[in-house]
């Protein structure tokens, strides 16, 4: 049986069975480059995410503009009521009538 074993550093990446199947054939290894991304890889991500963080703007812009309108709204009739006090309150529990 013969001594199979790579002499000094020769591409130990290779798989055992490759490297026995080449025996003493010479051996280029080229490094390639992974191919560059088109624009579109990047580009289209990125416009839905930004369209999803102007919708969340969108929302969260409506609810406090609804939040402001019923505050307002509550402010004007509160005013509008006159001044509310315990009185008030006692006379709302205890109806004078039965």
């Amino acid at each position: 049986m013969t001594d199979r074993t790579p002499p000094g550093h020769l591409a130990p990446h290779l798989p055992a069975d490759l490297y026995h199947r080449l025996d003493d054939r010479t051996v280029v290894i080229v490094h390639t480059p992974p191919p560059r991304r088109r624009a579109t890889t990047y580009a289209v991500p990125l416009a839905v995410g930004l369209a999803v963080a102007f919708g969340f703007i969108g929302l969260a812009a409506a609810a406090l503009a609804l939040f402001e309108f019923a505050v307002r709204t509550a402010a004007l009739l509160g005013t509008l009521a006159g001044p509310v006090g315990i009185g008030t309150f006692l006379q709302l529990a205890r109806p004078k009538g039965k």
